[in-house]
């Protein structure tokens, strides 16, 4: 049960690899039906943060809680029960069917020895239905498009029943509708109660599907807060060192336009 609301809270965080320190003093709270957006340029620790986000690394100080618990007192499988994580690539290794790939997302629930039940089965065919993909079961995850192996993995994380779903990059290697369609996709999820955590390199995309947005440069959370307010022209240039200029459509939806600069690379 969510206590107060507050699903997931991070707070004061830190993290180094050997003597390099990555990231600190990150503090953020998501709860239901929230979509968190993280933005900032590469190499600023958005994909580090994610990994600390759902335990793949450990932090070096501060407390990540779920549900009011220190995630550090659960184990990774109480955690996959709250979490669904989606890293930016995943290369399939076996062809196996999408019907079984997706039903893996239910192996939190069972121990080494058990086979899938029929709740399970039926969980791993609503999954498919609700992403409009169960057409797909019977092909080999190996011979699908990138879009839709993306479309087979959200499903399998989504088998896990998990309250927060953590997505590192989700449309870095999708082409322009398939991004839009994911998003959409995400946003609809939200609509129905999941917490979404996501990171992007795309500002428009806070505009499209998000409720909250932080800015991430230079080890830290520059800025967070809604769309409206984090995601202005002074933000970008900062995080992004280009001049970059907010245009507002006629259906009220803003998108960013980078201006070009004088800057000559040497390569």
């Amino acid at each position: 049960m969510v206590i107060d609301n507050k699903l997931f809270e991070v707070k004061n965080i830190s993290f180094s690899y050997d003597d390099e320190e990555i990231f600190s003093n990150i503090s953020f709270s998501v709860d239901k039906g929230d979509v968190l957006c993280i933005l900032g340029p590469n190499g600023t620790g958005k994909t580090t943060l994610i990994k600390c986000l759902n335990a793949l690394h450990d932090i070096d100080t501060g407390e990540i809680l779920i549900n009011g618990k220190n995630m550090k007192e659960l184990s990774f499988r109480e955690i996959s029960k709250h979490i669904g994580y989606i890293p930016q690539s995943h290369v399939p290794s076996f062809p196996f069917k999408v019907f079984d790939v997706v039903l893996m997302g239910r192996a939190p629930y069972l121990n080494l020895t058990d086979s899938p039940k029929e709740e399970d089965v039926e969980i791993t065919l609503d999954a498919l239905k609700t992403l409009g993909i169960e057409d797909l079961k019977n092909k080999e995850y190996t011979n699908l498009s990138g879009g839709e192996r993306q479309l087979v993995f959200l499903a399998r994380v989504l088998c896990q029943k998990p309250d927060l779903l953590i997505l590192d990059e989700p449309t870095s290697h999708l082409d322009f509708g398939n991004q839009i369609r994911l998003l959409e996709i995400i946003d609809n999820l939200a609509k129905n109660g999941l917490s979404i955590i996501m990171s992007s390199h795309f500002p428009d995309h806070a505009f499209l599907s998000s409720t909250k947005v932080a800015i991430m440069k230079n080890k830290q959370f520059i800025d967070f807060g809604s769309p409206e307010s984090v995601v202005t022209e002074e933000n970008l240039k900062k995080a992004y060192s280009i001049d970059v200029k907010l245009i507002e459509l006629d259906d009220s939806r803003k998108v960013c336009v980078p201006m070009k600069t004088d800057l000559k690379l040497n390569l």
